[in-house]
């Protein structure tokens, strides 16, 4: 059975809740796969052989879906010897490949999925520390997540750290009120390892389960930028062993290539364990979170679907590539 078909098989007739999950990224990634179903049918039908020209015209179908230069050249090579190892002739056939080693770059050929879950502490404090450039999405990420943890039951305290971008506190405060969750808070200028301190202390007097820190996003001044996340960072580490539990660095999917840089950046700055991809459902480029996993050897953790409280998403590479070969598996 091809791997195209095992795909759909895995989402079709799943338990309801998979199948909504399935169904998200589908929605999710409607702009990405109708632009790339689009080139790939197109490339199949003015192809009979699988040649060098094919190759290089699908290299540039990946890169105009920002998979990444550099991911698309090992792809490339990875596909070329993939189809000579099967004595592949037909183009049609290489659909299948493609989607197969897609996966493969979130899961080894032994299929052992990299872990995507968050670093949720059992019966202790689970400190998450965010990090990112302004507009992103950062603060709305954390309502969200912090809706989706409070309604498994979790006590939830949100820290707001961006002392430094107007408005931000008031944004976080917001969210706070829409969730139903505290925020602990200073004014605005205040010292954000102070106001992250405060966040913990709270947190541990109310037997919290999770603290969401937000955090300023400034790259202006990446002397500021490293100096003020190495502050918080020892702050946290000091009143929480093993904490932060999980640094997340949010980027907007609409900003394509520029988010690699970023990625880049804030990992230099201080160190990420996850990415949070937000917007992915308003770009036609989501290739992008190939790139940030082949070049940064970063996981993405959760990914930003739509704009409901209930779109942000734990990735799911099947669902991924399911998504964006649904319209080529309606065929299938």
């Amino acid at each position: 059975m091809s791997f195209l078909k095992k795909l759909k098989e895995k989402f079709q007739g799943t338990p309801k809740e998979q199948e909504e999950v399935s169904d998200k990224y589908k929605d999710g990634l409607s702009k990405t796969r109708k632009s790339f179903s689009e080139k790939i049918n197109d490339l199949v039908a003015r192809y009979r052989k699988v040649d060098e020209d094919f190759f290089e015209d699908l290299e540039e179908v990946l890169i105009a879906a920002d998979v990444g230069v550099t991911t698309v050249m090992d792809l490339i090579e990875e596909l070329q010897m993939e189809v000579k190892r099967r004595n592949i002739k037909d183009t049609a056939e290489v659909k299948d490949v493609i989607s197969e080693k897609l996966v493969e770059i979130y899961k080894g050929e032994d299929e052992t999925t990299e872990n995507t879950a968050l670093n949720m502490q059992k019966d202790e404090l689970t400190v998450i520390l965010f990090v990112g450039v302004n507009g992103v999405g950062k603060t709305t990420t954390i309502g969200k997540l912090a809706h989706q943890l409070k309604s498994e039951g979790k006590e939830v305290l949100l820290t707001a750290g961006d002392t430094f971008r107007a408005g931000a506190i008031q944004q976080l405060n917001e969210w706070g009120d829409r969730v139903g969750v505290d925020v602990i808070k200073h004014n605005e200028g205040s010292d954000p390892a102070a106001v992250i301190y405060d966040g913990i202390q709270a947190a541990k007097s109310r037997n919290a389960d999770v603290l969401l820190c937000d955090t300023a996003g400034r790259l202006q001044n990446k002397v500021n930028l490293m100096n003020e996340l190495a502050k918080v960072k020892r702050v946290i580490e000091r009143e929480v062993p093993n904490a932060p539990h999980e640094v997340l660095l949010v980027l907007d999917a609409t900003t394509g290539q520029n988010a690699l840089s970023q990625a880049k950046t804030f990992s230099e700055a201080t160190d990420v364990s996850g990415i949070v991809l937000t917007k992915l459902d308003g770009t036609a480029k989501g290739g992008i979170v190939l790139a940030i996993r082949n070049e940064l050897d970063l996981p993405v953790k959760l990914v930003g679907l739509g704009e409901k409280m209930t779109d942000l998403q734990t990735f799911d590479p099947n669902a991924f590539v399911y998504g964006l070969f649904a319209d080529l598996l309606e065929e299938e």
